[in-house]
């Protein structure tokens, strides 16, 4: 039975639509084939991480997923909703961080939040209120009134995901959220996350640390070459190893021991 199979019984058995649904997907740069026909289910009420290595479509995919790169072909649905079909109505359902963001770098990070707030159609009040419940929640209260380029890496990714749960989005799908963040801005951003998956929200998170999609996803799938070699609940698909160990299994990668280096620290 193949992805598209159980993603058509996961949607029968509970009679809703999937948080987010690839179908098929694909994307060619050139001669390069950076995602090549993947099928992938992301459950309601999931924290779903996307691990793989670098250059192996993650991020082509969940840009395409989100609408910012169209596909070469197939379909991806958000809560049943066709992204390309019906790109407003998608859109007002997810927060997206994506990865190298473009912030609105001559506002301060509140000018930001108020401005992304407003764009979107919410209330002045409700934006101005937690606007400041997030500044003070992620420490950038202090920083509120500092323009956006003066920030720094992690403090670019915490105004970030700021901006993103902001108008309380129902899937958040949130590219490498914990990069260049300190620890305890870390800590910090994983209850965030961890509260809004337990009040019914659907995280999808990809990052490189297979240590940290261990400790706080319940769903993973590795992607591998542009396609998915396994998706699922997390205990299923490391088989009783560490993720790691089944992630370097999977991929096929071997492991460089600096061999050739002979010249270094001597």
């Amino acid at each position: 039975m193949d992805t598209r199979d159980n993603a058509r019984l996961a949607t029968a058995r509970n009679g809703q639509p999937l948080a987010l649904e690839l179908i098929d997907l694909s994307k060619t740069f050139g001669e390069t084939v950076a995602v090549d026909h993947i099928n992938l289910s992301v459950p309601r009420g999931s924290f779903f991480g996307l691990v793989g290595p670098n250059g192996a479509g993650k991020t082509t995919a969940l840009s395409m997923a989100v609408g910012l790169l169209r596909p070469d072909s197939g379909r991806a649905r958000i809560l049943g909703v066709d992204v390309w079909d019906e790109p407003i109505q998608a859109k007002t359902l997810i927060g997206v961080l994506p990865d190298g963001m473009a912030l609105p770098e001559r506002l301060t990070g509140r000018e930001a939040l108020m401005y992304l707030g407003l764009l979107r159609g919410m209330d002045e009040a409700t934006v101005r209120q937690r606007a400041g419940e997030l500044l003070n929640v992620l420490e950038l209260d202090r920083n509120e009134h500092t323009l956006v380029i003066e920030y720094s890496a992690g403090m670019r990714k915490k105004i970030g995901l700021a901006m993103a749960v902001l108008h309380n989005p129902r899937l958040l799908i949130l590219d490498e959220p914990f990069e260049a963040v300190d620890p305890i801005s870390a800590s910090t951003v994983r209850v965030i996350l961890q509260r809004y998956v337990a009040a019914g929200g659907t995280v999808i998170l990809s990052s490189h640390v297979m240590a940290l999609v261990e400790q706080i996803c319940d769903h993973v799938a590795i992607i591998a070459r542009g396609r998915i070699v396994a998706a699922g609940p997390l205990d299923e698909v490391r088989g009783g190893d560490s993720l790691e160990d089944r992630f370097v299994e999977l991929v096929g990668a071997q492991i460089a021991g600096g061999e050739g280096l002979s010249w270094l620290a001597t």
